[in-house]
């Protein structure tokens, strides 16, 4: 069998390369001249015998062989990335960093607490939160944006583990003024007659009114589409729409009636991590800390 001998440098500049797509920014971002870049990526398409790319006057684009060799450079990389960490934390050189991805919701009105709490005990551990959807959500945690993550705990990849750290209800939620507001419950049809105001796809939120439609064939009417929670909030308490949000949400806002749905919708909530990824002390004292908190 041949063995090829590729360096960390050389997988470096391949993946800057096919992620610019461009030979003078990969270079700018790597910091070395133009032409040692393409020096470094004409060597490694000589030693693999392969085209990695496609190229053009403006831009460079990945060849079937290239989109190959991304997928295991990616992975190397991160793998390499987890080693010297392991390695900082044993020579103790690190002070450790949990880079944490938090949905809207969660960010705001469950977890500033839990934050605050773990930043008490660890002082010298550095807390980067990332707040986005649970699909941005998984992507970056497989890309090795993030550590850890808390999710929807619904079809998962499979090159993610996942643990279970709360049930939360999804309910619907409308002003103090909407007749939906006097009834004890609401069906999903009712509902989906309404004007809404809904997260972009991408968040459980809406991820769960996807699937509801899907479901059930309805048409939403949504009037209002953004990922700005205050303003779905304000939307909503000035009576221009109805929403849908975790239960816990009304607890803390005024002007704003939950109402239960007629099936009612719970939704698991899980912390998420690479399966073959390395969890650093940081990362599994971060965990460690938030399942006790739910507990």
């Amino acid at each position: 069998m041949l063995f090829i001998a590729m360096d960390i440098r050389q997988l470096t500049y391949f993946v800057t390369l096919a992620e610019t797509g461009n030979f003078t920014r990969a270079a700018e971002q790597l910091h070395i001249a133009q032409p040692a870049l393409s020096i470094a990526i004409k060597k490694l398409e000589n030693q693999l015998e392969l085209p990695l790319f496609h190229r053009n006057d403006r831009k460079v684009v990945l060849t079937h062989e290239g989109n190959i060799l991304l997928e295991h450079a990616r992975l190397i990389l991160q793998q390499m990335k987890d080693a010297n960490i392991a390695m900082a934390e044993l020579k103790g050189l690190e002070k450790g960093e949990v880079r944490l991805g938090l949905p809207s919701m969660l960010g705001s009105y469950f977890f500033p607490e839990i934050l605050m709490a773990f930043k008490s005990q660890y002082p010298n551990l550095k807390l980067t939160i990332v707040e986005a959807g649970t699909q941005s959500i998984r992507k970056m945690l497989l890309s090795g944006e993030l550590d850890l993550g808390i999710i929807h705990n619904a079809e998962v990849p499979d090159s993610l583990q996942t643990e279970h750290l709360l049930t939360s209800q999804m309910v619907a939620v409308a002003s103090e003024e909407h007749p939906l507001s006097r009834q004890q419950t609401v069906s999903f049809r009712n509902f989906f007659e309404q004007e809404l105001v809904m997260f972009k796809p991408g968040y459980f939120h809406r991820e769960f009114i996807d699937e509801i439609c899907h479901q059930y064939r309805f048409q939403p009417n949504i009037a209002f589409e953004t990922n700005l929670l205050p303003m779905i909030l304000k939307i909503v308490r000035n009576d221009f729409a109805i929403t849908a949000l975790l239960e816990m949400v009304t607890e803390h806002e005024k002007g704003l009636v939950p109402i239960p749905f007629e099936q009612a919708v719970f939704l698991d909530i899980a912390i998420a991590w690479r399966k073959n990824g390395y969890l650093s002390v940081a990362d599994r004292a971060f965990m460690e800390f938030v399942k006790k908190h739910c507990q």
